[in-house]
């Protein structure tokens, strides 16, 4: 009797289980698979959840996770909605296991609530996990009468599909998990689960590789470049430091000897990066290989490992922190990049060896009021004061210094209103909440709210571009790199206080139009602070704008950055990134794109060295229309939009 009672207690037990995980992780014996169609802009299919997972609720208002058993066989990102009472929601999702089954945990607050606030847009709307990551977008509402699933992706590379074996729903996070025996990572730190034509299989053809490179390194280009990566061809008057001027009606860049200079340079410019594997604790089974004690294991960070720090001492031995700073700057000269541009090693900078972009650090910029600065603190000028001259002293008389960024995509723009309500509901007392409170009494509105945020804005670059001034009169303001180019009234606070406008701009091309507009408002020369192109054969997502293969990244990259350079006031493009990103995800927020000029095997892409290369040669014919713009459009072009109405077309 007494075992019996104990067999039941059992029962009842799993079945409460089962209840609060809504169908107990249960493999189903159907599998639904979505085929994409690679000859449609955007391919997709539908399935009634019912027929996934029978009797799933329909009301996910007490659930926090919906969990999905998936096999996915492409790293390209994919949407997953879900159709409700309201309508259809979905966000953007990535896989960082190509060709392999996954439970990928989706927090369902992505449908229901607007993202946290964050610093900056990257911040804002990306969100990691362990077996891939998000990108949110979308309407957002509640999740009740769900009762379908859709899949849909943007311009299909290849034949790729989706097969889906299970739906559950949770309360509390199940975790992911990876459920395929081979290791995502290789002794590389390149995809396991991909095979691609320029992937290394051992040392010795890696070794062959490096001693191919080092042996091209060593035959000179020709630039026409000064020391400082000016035109030797074009002189003006020397200052010591960089300056703007413009030129028969194009703006330029002027280098300390006074020779004209346009910027092409590159973002995160670091040895070793891209090759990271991080939160090991939750990733167990995700390398083939750790790297050794000291040669990419730091016994300090036991949770990250670093195929990138790995593959160079591989390269240079002992001495590889040295000769990798080397090798950058060989790598520069050699392909006609004048310009280590923003987020970039301090050790590469330090070696005072090419021009190069900071960014201002210390300014109070707050998560909790998305990236802007509580100006209403009485102590924030002083602290403005403080932070500036302690970050500029270093570098004051540092002629290879061009200038200082401000800020990076503000999430606030576009969100003024929401701003606002985030600082009149915070729980935390600030004196911007105060002056906020105060100035709506007199009447709340969006466009006071707005008025409000602009003002605020304003304080905060005027008080930062005087403690410039006052403690580094030698170097440029170079603006706060938009991710998006902002509306005229924002334009007019910055023509008063920078030397140059930069914008960060993922697009096919920089739009022409707005450039216009910025140039016409303010009067100002301009740099493109991020811009970039990737693809998927390398089991890494394919970057913010897709093109079809390797070959056309190098093409992307020469259309965008020329027919940049064709527009009057552009003097400088910085390319994201030097390294392509880490596989399983850069730490922060789960990115994981084919983006880099060098892969974590220290391999340059072969296809945008060339492109480089030619660029470099012809962009200053370009900027001063004598001769065209490429403009070769790159195959399979797609952005970062949402395409809206698949399921009505």
């Amino acid at each position: 009797m007494k075992c019996i009672t104990n067999i039941t207690s059992a029962i009842v037990y799993l079945v409460l289980v089962c209840l609060l995980s809504q169908s107990c992780d249960k493999e189903t014996d159907k599998i639904f698979k979505i085929q994409f169609d690679n000859t449609k802009k955007v391919s997709g299919q539908k399935f009634a959840i019912k027929d996934i997972s029978p009797g799933l609720e329909t009301d996910w208002s007490d659930y926090n996770f919906v969990v999905l058993e998936m096999k996915v066989t492409t790293s390209q990102r994919f949407q997953v909605g879900f159709t409700t009472d309201k309508g259809y929601n979905e966000i953007r999702v990535m896989s960082y296991a190509p060709n392999a089954w996954i439970k990928q945990a989706i927090p369902l607050k992505f449908y229901t609530q607007l993202p946290d606030p964050a610093n900056d847009i990257a911040g804002t709307m990306n969100q990691p996990r362990y077996t891939g990551w998000f990108n949110l977008g979308g309407k957002r509402g509640p999740l009740k009468g769900v009762d379908s699933i859709g899949i849909r992706m943007h311009v299909p590379i290849g034949n790729p599909s989706i097969e889906i074996r299970n739906m559950s729903l949770h309360k509390n996070d199940p975790g992911d998990e990876y459920l395929g025996k081979t290791p995502i990572v290789d002794e590389f730190g390149q995809s396991n689960l991909v095979d691609f034509e320029e992937k290394i299989k051992s040392i010795n053809q890696l070794e062959s590789e490096w001693n191919l490179e080092d042996e091209s390194l060593n035959r000179d280009e020709d630039f026409n470049y000064s020391k400082y990566g000016g035109y030797l061809n074009a002189k003006l008057e020397a200052t010591g430091f960089f300056r703007t001027q413009k030129v028969d009606n194009n703006w330029w860049f002027v280098d300390p000897d006074g020779y004209q200079f346009l910027s092409l340079g590159s973002d995160c410019i670091a040895p070793g990066n891209g090759g990271n594997v991080n939160r090991l604790d939750k990733r167990s089974n995700f390398m083939k290989q750790a790297p050794p004690e000291g040669m990419g294991l730091n016994p300090k960070r036991p949770n990250r490992v670093s195929f990138g720090t790995w593959n160079l001492f591989r390269r240079f031995g002992e001495d590889y922190p040295t000769k990798s700073n080397d090798m950058i700057i060989r790598r520069m000269t050699n392909w006609g990049l004048n310009t280590i541009a923003n987020w970039s090693s301090s050790e590469v900078i330090k070696m005072n060896q090419k021009p190069f972009m900071l960014q201002l650090r210390g300014l109070g910029i707050g998560e909790s009021i998305m990236g802007l600065t509580d100006v209403y603190d009485v102590n924030f000028q002083s602290h403005i004061e403080k932070a500036v001259q302690e970050y500029v002293t270093p570098y004051k008389d540092n002629p290879w210094l061009i200038g200082y960024f401000t800020g990076n995509e503000p999430s606030w723009l576009g969100q003024e209103s929401r701003l606002c309500d985030l600082i009149l509901n915070s729980t935390r007392a600030m004196p911007i909440q105060s002056a906020l409170k105060n100035y709506l009494a007199n009447g709340d509105s969006p466009e006071r709210r707005k008025a409000f945020i602009y003002d605020s804005f304003k304080t905060f670059l005027q008080t930062v571009e005087a403690a410039v001034r006052k403690h580094d009169p030698n170097h440029l303001t170079l603006g706060i790199r938009f991710g998006k180019i902002p509306e005229n009234e924002v334009l007019e606070i910055c023509k008063e206080v920078f030397d140059v406008f930069s914008f960060n701009c993922y697009e096919l091309a920089p739009p022409k139009k707005d450039m216009d507009r910025v140039m016409n408002v303010t009067g100002l020369p301009m740099i493109i602070g991020e811009y970039h192109a990737g693809t998927v054969n390398r089991g890494m997502a394919q970057a913010l704008v897709q093109v079809e293969n390797q070959k056309e990244r190098g093409v992307a990259y020469r259309y965008y950055t020329e027919q940049a350079f064709n527009h009057p006031s552009l003097i400088g493009v910085g390319y994201f990134q030097w390294s392509d990103q880490d596989l399983t995800g850069r730490g922060y927020d789960g990115e994981n794109y084919n983006c880099g000029l060098v892969d974590v095997t220290d391999r340059p892409y072969k296809h945008m060295v060339t492109a480089i290369k030619e660029t470099a040669k012809r962009i200053y014919d370009v900027h001063v229309d004598k001769i065209e713009p490429y403009n070769k459009i790159p195959l399979n072009p797609c952005g970062y939009e949402l395409i809206p109405d698949l399921w009505n077309e």
